[in-house]
């Protein structure tokens, strides 16, 4: 084709919808639909929402995404294939939004109300580089807001906590203190905690479909089936579908940053590799003893500890398959070579 036909130009857009194998893609001169080159397909990348990509613009039809460029921060989960822990084989790192500088993470104030889940959330998030912060949605249905507010704070020194009501603008004036242009904040959580309702109430018109819940166990269904970069009034939001379980991997750091109490009692065991049992000099069952410590924040930071260590071990056994299969497809390709020389 002439170069009339096509001017190819690299641009940097930013990835605002994924579609499977399509990408929509915006700046600040247009939106468009991208797909991959081959290049970025054989390096196994994909893009995610939120990331920046250069792309080769194509007035004909999709134009290609050729690179994307370095995160700033990233939010990502286990990805064990579909599998439970105990039969997933190996496990990959799954970026789910990228450049982002706050989570939210959405938690009704209802039988839904889980420390444990904002825990895991709070550690991916301080992870990938974020703040973390607990919005606590539904105030308008608890009968003891500031009790669960206190709840959720106590979990980790360094998370902030909202409670909210999106049908009566409880606490929304606080929220809003975190929207400042050229912020970007991910909506995380469960299915029917309010994270399209909530976009709903900043738009001021109902720009995202919402669904109701099962009285019975709070449970919600899913309505959001895709995530999605919305801009609001110079606040870019990523709304996401509900999330049923978030395991730990790669988590060190966050865990660490999450519960910094306890990492700081680890530090000053007498023993380097202090069990936490029976040890002298051991720092944390001090605390425990003597009630510094709960023994259900203690219980939380082992189990996420636990979860961590074991998804590190199926991510290294991972990728020590792929360097052998690489190594065999090698060791084929220089035997063909020689065979054929002959």
């Amino acid at each position: 084709m002439s170069e009339e036909g096509i001017k190819e130009l690299n641009y940097i857009y930013r990835v605002v919808q994924v579609h499977r194998d399509r990408y929509l893609v915006r700046n600040e001169r247009k939106e468009l639909y991208c797909t991959l080159t081959g290049s970025i397909r054989y390096r196994g990348e994909c893009p995610v929402v939120g990331d920046d990509v250069e792309i080769t613009e194509n007035p004909y039809g999709d134009s290609l995404i050729r690179e994307i460029r370095p995160r700033r921060t990233v939010f990502c989960r286990p990805d064990r294939g579909g599998h439970a822990d105990g039969f997933a084989k190996t496990l990959q790192v799954q970026p789910l939004v990228a450049n982002i500088d706050y989570v939210f993470i959405i938690t009704s104030l209802n039988q839904d109300f889980s420390i444990n889940r904002i825990a895991r959330y709070a550690a991916m998030a301080v992870s990938g580089g974020a703040i973390p912060v607990a919005v606590l949605t539904k105030a308008d249905l608890c009968p003891d807001v500031e009790a669960m507010e206190a709840k959720a704070a106590a979990l980790s020194r360094g998370l902030e906590v909202v409670s909210i009501s999106s049908r009566t603008g409880y606490g929304m004036d606080r929220l809003r203190t975190y929207f400042r242009p050229g912020v970007t904040i991910a909506l995380l959580g469960s299915s029917g905690a309010g994270k399209s309702t909530l976009i709903n109430t900043l738009a001021g018109r109902e720009i995202m479909q919402t669904g109701g819940i099962r009285e019975e166990d709070s449970k919600g269904r899913h309505t959001t089936t895709h995530r999605e970069l919305i801009d609001l009034n110079g606040v870019s939001f990523i709304d996401t579908p509900g999330l049923r379980e978030l395991g730990m991997i790669d988590a060190e750091e966050g865990i660490a940053g999450t519960f910094s109490d306890i990492a700081e009692l680890v530090s000053r065991c007498a023993f380097s590799d202090c069990t936490h049992r029976s040890e002298p000099g051991c720092a944390v069952r001090e605390a425990l003893e003597n009630g510094t410590l709960s023994a259900e924040r203690w219980k939380m930071f082992s189990r996420l500890e636990k979860e961590n260590q074991w998804s590190k071990i199926r991510k290294n056994e991972k990728m020590m398959n792929i360097a052998m299969e690489r190594r065999k497809r090698d060791m084929a390709l220089q035997r063909h070579g020689r065979g054929t020389d002959r």
